[in-house]
């Protein structure tokens, strides 16, 4: 039998995000962690987290990307905004790469997917995709997330980001 994937963290940094904070935990099913990194936070975003079972780390002025990598338990993190989440067939998707054999993706930089944004009320989908599952040494970053990789393996299915709660 050969080994298959290891199990992934989901990363997400969070700043008074309890109006939308529940919906993007809700579907993260397929990671064997959920990270918060947590920017100061006052209203009921830490609740929230602890009551899907996160686990906290407090975000510090001298925190870096590579520094919350670090806190995750994983090799692969899953990158997320709090106003985002994960499509069900997204959902089918990243269950279906834990079961893979590693040597399968042995030669993957990074994974990435197509977001869908509410806008205006209106749907659109982003053209081009968004790196999304990155291993613990990425060091590519913009902002937050991970940057653009265009050499990146394209998930099937969606991020949904909700403009509103």
């Amino acid at each position: 039998m050969r080994p298959s994937m290891p199990p992934f963290t989901a990363l997400l940094h969070t700043a008074n995000s309890a109006l939308r904070l529940g919906r993007a935990l809700e579907t993260l099913l397929p990671c064997a962690e959920v990270l918060i990194v947590d920017h100061n936070s006052t209203d009921a975003t830490l609740r929230i987290a602890r009551e899907h079972g996160a686990r906290i780390v407090p975000r510090n002025r001298r925190s870096t990307a590579y520094f919350d990598l670090e806190q995750a338990r994983y090799d692969w993190i899953l990158c997320l905004d709090p106003s985002e989440s994960i499509t069900e067939a997204l959902q089918a998707t990243l269950f279906e790469w834990s079961l893979m054999p590693v040597e399968s993706t042995r030669n993957t930089s990074s994974f990435s997917c197509f977001v869908r944004e509410q806008i205006a009320g209106n749907w659109h989908i982003q053209p081009a995709s968004e790196t999304r599952l990155v291993p613990r040494n990425w060091t590519r970053w913009n902002g937050l997330l991970p940057a653009y990789d265009p050499s990146s393996s394209v998930l099937e299915g969606e991020l949904v980001r909700l403009a509103y709660p």
